[in-house]
């Protein structure tokens, strides 16, 4: 990171001391202390972002609609720089962003109990219900088709085709068990053809590190992280949750029999999603709840299959065979949850046919 950038904002550069903050993936992010104040500062990747002015301008325009409509909501904007700016382009390329690091707050990497998973699902439902009367449609797409199961589909299908030979033959059952499946894009496809389902401002990327809580009581204080807010179904947001919330390990882990689905992390996820978007979604919106843990799960195992089978062009890999651990993986969080599909279903009821 360019050491003068603090003084771009205005810091006296002497007194900042820097350095790299979060695991976060994508971009690279550093903690700035000067003096008693502290903020965030963070470079968009642009290998992932190619227009990262979209986000600035989308970032602009919610900014300005919350201190209009919702001045009390917590919506942590990028300072401006000495030069009225609120990025700054270096070499051309690099951009940057600061925001203030908001006092008593914290971040979690993992889902450790149900009460987080609720604060998170709160945050994230309160979000898009604020931006209920938001035209979705203003917003940039900083993703194309980041969550469009067809095309993931239709991607995986060129693989089986043209990726590497011996790991297309390496991969017949987890290949034969995906197709099995499809299904789930066939659902996706009525979904966007039903007039009960509506773009919303959407999130697109729910996991629990993207939420401020408060380090005091645990309260979720506002969601963050807003590069991939984009016009989308609620299904990506509410599918995101529940594939990495519901089972105690990630897509990383090998041990297949530890991947669970933790029915009381659902129940929360529905408390919390459904206490502030009750009124906002349709009631067959709200019946494919559990579909939309399937539709991410299942996006997510075909992604990652794929990518193995083009020899690991996109997520790379860390050991041989790391995305196909990681395809099959997913696979078996997808069985897990339709074994319990019912039982969890059962639990959407009192939503369903309520007034809010």
């Amino acid at each position: 990171m360019p050491s003068h950038l603090p003084g771009l904002y205005g810091l006296d550069e002497k007194l900042c001391r820097i350095h790299p903050f979060g695991n976060g993936l994508i971009n690279n992010t550093w903690k700035i202390s000067c003096g008693d104040e502290e903020y965030i500062l963070q470079r968009i990747n642009q290998k992932v972002f190619k227009q990262p002015f979209l986000i600035c301008d989308n970032i602009r325009q919610l900014s300005a609609y919350f201190k209009k409509n919702y001045p009390e909501y917590l919506f942590v904007s990028p300072m401006l720089s000495l030069s009225g700016s609120d990025f700054i382009i270096e070499n051309k390329t690099d951009y940057y962003r600061m925001f203030p690091f908001i006092k008593g707050s914290c971040t979690f990497d993992i889902v450790t109990n149900p009460s987080l998973a609720f604060e998170a699902a709160k945050q994230f439902g309160r979000f898009t219900r604020l931006l209920s009367a938001f035209d979705s449609s203003q917003l940039h797409i900083t993703l194309p088709d980041f969550h469009n199961l067809s095309l993931r589909y239709q991607q995986f299908e060129s693989a089986v085709k043209l990726g590497e030979p011996e790991r297309i033959a390496r991969s017949a059952e987890t290949i034969e068990t995906l197709i099995e499946n499809k299904s789930i894009v066939e659902t996706f496809e009525k979904i966007k053809a039903s007039p009960n389902f509506k773009l919303r401002v959407t999130h697109h990327d729910t996991k629990i590190s993207n939420v401020l809580f408060s380090s005091d009581n645990g309260i979720g204080l506002c969601v963050i992280d807003l590069d991939t807010v984009m016009p989308g179904y609620f299904i990506s947001d509410v599918g995101d949750m529940l594939r990495t919330y519901l089972s105690p390990v990630s897509e990383e882990e090998k041990d297949f029999n530890r991947i669970e689905i933790r029915e009381e992390y659902f129940r929360a996820i529905v408390q919390g999603y459904l206490g502030e978007m009750q009124s906002e979604l349709s009631d067959e919106e709200k019946r494919h709840f559990v579909y939309a843990g399937k539709f991410m799960i299942y996006m997510q195992a075909i992604r990652f299959l794929t990518d193995y089978l083009n020899n690991d062009i996109y997520y790379g890999s860390k050991y041989e065979g790391h995305n196909f651990i990681r395809a099959n993986n997913q696979i078996v969080l997808l069985n897990r949850l339709v074994e319990k599909e019912e039982k969890l279903i059962q639990m959407l009821d009192p939503f369903l046919n309520a007034s809010a």
